[in-house]
C-alpha cells in the first residue's frame, strides 16, 4: 500500500488507534488511587510498593522505541498485535497477585505494551488519506493524555466502591478488546524497513542507558540526589549512551537513526517535547495534592480522590475536543506553528493557576486549559517527526519521540517533587507540600511551556516548493508553508 493511499476503512482505524492510545494510558494511572495503599494490600514497605509505579515507567522507556524499530522490520499491525500480549498477561498477573514481585512482574508486562501509541501513529502515514491525516495524528497522538485525564476518576471509582482486583482485570478485558478490534479493523501494511536486520547490540545499549537514567531521575528524591546510589547511575547512563550513540552512527541498520534524530526539525521537535513533557506532567502532579489536601492548611480543597479525579477529568475531555482542530491548524498552518501555539496556550493555563488555584472551578478550569494546549503540542510532534524521516523509520521515530515525552514526564515528577519537599509546612505532626511550593511549581510549569514555545520557533520549515526528493518530503499533509 502507497503511503497516505486512500482506504475505506480509515475512519475505523483510526477510531480503534486512538482507543488503542487510551488503553495503554489507562494501564500508567491504573495503579493511582491504590498508591498509599499498596504496602498494606502487599504486605510490604512504601519505597518496595513504589515499585509498583516505577517499573511500568523503566521498561517502557526501553520497550517503546524497540517496538517503533521492530514495526518497521516486521510491520506495525504484527508488532501491535504482539504489544497487546503483555498487556493482557500483565494485568492477569496483576489481578492474581497477593505480594509485591508479581505485582512489580505484571506492571513490567503492562509497560511491555506502551509502544502501541507512537506504532499506530506510524501507522496512519500508510493507510489514512492525506486530507485527514493531521487530524487522524492529532487525535491519537493525544490518546495518552486522554486517557491519562478520564482513567483517573475511572480507576478512583472501582478502587472505591469495588475489590481493587477488579480493576486489573477490567483492564485486562480492554486489551483483550483492543487485541480484538486490532486484528479485524487494523490492515495488515507491509514493513518499510524489510530485510534490514534488527539492531541487538543497540537495544541493549540503550536498555542499559535509559534505564540508569530513568532510575536515576526518579528514584534520585527517595534515595538523595549526591548519594553514591543516584550519582554512579546518572555516570553508567551518560557513558553507557555515550558508548550507545558512538555504535549507532556506525552500524549500517541503527536501532535509532542518530543522522536522522540530528536533524534540525527532529532534534528540535524532540527537545520541545521533553519540555512539553515536563509542563505537562507538573500540572499532573500538582493538581490531584491541591484538591485533595485538607481544608485546614487554608489553600488544600479537601476533595476525596473519586472527587479529584472528577475535577480533573475535563481536561482529558477537552484534549479529545481539541484534537481535531489542532489537525485543522495544522493543515491550514503547519504543525510548527500548532506545537508554538500550544506551548503558548499550556504557559497561559499555568498563568491563570495561581489567581485560580483556591477553588475547585477554578483549577477544572485550568486543567482544561493546559490541556488543550498540551493537545495541540502532542498533535503536532508526530506530524512534525515525519515529515522529516524516511519512511522506513517512521514508527522507530516516533518511538524515540514518545521516549523523549516519556522522559519530560520522568523529570517534570523529579523537578516538582524536589520542589514541594523542600518547601514544606507541618500540621498535625504532618509534613505537607506549603502553598509557596504549589506556586513554585505552577511557576515552573509556566516557565518550561515557554521554553518549549522558544525552542519550537527553531524549528526550520519544510518548504512547500522543495523536490520531494527523499521520503521525508513525501506527505503534502506534514510540510509547512514556506512562509512558516
Amino acid at each position: 500500500m502507497d503511503v497516505n493511499q486512500p482506504t475505506a476503512r480509515s475512519g475505523p482505524v483510526v477510531a480503534t488507534l486512538a482507543l488503542a492510545g487510551t488503553v495503554a494510558a489507562i494501564m500508567q494511572t491504573l495503579v493511582t488511587p491504590l498508591i498509599a495503599d499498596m504496602p498494606r494490600i502487599l504486605d510490604t514497605s512504601a519505597s518496595n510498593a513504589a515499585w509498583v509505579v516505577t517499573v511500568t515507567l523503566l521498561v517502557a522507556g526501553v520497550c517503546v522505541p524497540v517496538s517503533g524499530r521492530l514495526g518497521d522490520l516486521l510491520g506495525k499491525r504484527r508488532m501491535l498485535l504482539v504489544c497487546t500480549v503483555p498487556l493482557v498477561a500483565g494485568s492477569v498477573v496483576c489481578a492474581l497477585a497477593s505480594s509485591v514481585v508479581p505485582m512489580i512482574v505484571g506492571r513490567g508486562l503492562q509497560g511491555m505494551g506502551m509502544g502501541m501509541v507512537p506504532l499506530g501513529i506510524a501507522l496512519l502515514r500508510d493507510v489514512v488519506p492525506a486530507q485527514k491525516l493531521s487530524g487522524s495524528i492529532a487525535l491519537v497522538s493525544a490518546s495518552m493524555g486522554i486517557g491519562g485525564a478520564i482513567g483517573l476518576p475511572l480507576a478512583a471509582a472501582v478502587a472505591q466502591y469495588a475489590d481493587w482486583r477488579v480493576l486489573f482485570w477490567g483492564a485486562a478485558a480492554l486489551a483483550l478488546m483492543i487485541g480484538t478490534l486490532i486484528f479485524f479493523v487494523i490492515p495488515d501494511v507491509p514493513a518499510a524497513a524489510k530485510g534490514q536486520r534488527f539492531d541487538a547490540p543497540g537495544a541493549v545499549g540503550l536498555a542499559i542507558g535509559l534505564v540508569s537514567l530513568l532510575l536515576g531521575i526518579s528514584k534520585g528524591g527517595d534515595w538523595g540526589w549526591t548519594s553514591g546510589t543516584t550519582l554512579g547511575l546518572l555516570a553508567l547512563a551518560v557513558v553507557s549512551l555515550g558508548a550507545w550513540g558512538f555504535y549507532e552512527l556506525r552500524t549500517r541498520d541503527p536501532l535509532v537513526d542518530l543522522r536522522t534524530t540530528a536533524r534540525p526539525r527532529v532534534l528540535f521537535t524532540n527537545a520541545a517535547s521533553i519540555l512539553i513533557g515536563v509542563g505537562m506532567y507538573s500540572f499532573m502532579l500538582i493538581a490531584p495534592q491541591l484538591l485533595q489536601f485538607p481544608e485546614a492548611t487554608g489553600y488544600g480543597l479537601g476533595q476525596s480522590m473519586l472527587a479529584a479525579g472528577l475535577w480533573i477529568a475535563p481536561g482529558g475531555v477537552m484534549m479529545m475536543i481539541v484534537s481535531p482542530l489542532g489537525g485543522k491548524l495544522i493543515n491550514k498552518h503547519g504543525p510548527k506553528a500548532a506545537l508554538i501555539a500550544g506551548a503558548l496556550v499550556m504557559a497561559v493555563g499555568y498563568g491563570i493557576a495561581l489567581p485560580l488555584m483556591g477553588t475547585a472551578w477554578g483549577i477544572m478550569l485550568v486543567g482544561i486549559v493546559i490541556n488543550s494546549g498540551v493537545a495541540l503540542a502532542y498533535g503536532s510532534m508526530p506530524a512534525l517527526i515525519m515529515s522529516a524521516v524516511p519512511v522506513s523509520e517512521t514508527a522507530a521515530a516516533n518511538g524515540f519521540n514518545t521516549l523523549m515525552r516519556s522522559l519530560g514526564t520522568t523529570i517534570g515528577s523529579a523537578v516538582i517533587g524536589v520542589v514541594l519537599a523542600q518547601m514544606t509546612i507541618t500540621m498535625g505532626g504532618h509534613t505537607l507540600a506549603s502553598e509557596g511550593g504549589f506556586r513554585t511549581g505552577l511557576l515552573i510549569g509556566c516557565g518550561v511551556a515557554l521554553a518549549s514555545a522558544a525552542v519550537a520557533c527553531l524549528i526550520p520549515a519544510v518548504r512547500a516548493g522543495a523536490a520531494a526528493s527523499s521520503p521525508a518530503e513525501e506527505a503534502p499533509a506534514d510540510a509547512e508553508p514556506a512562509r512558516a
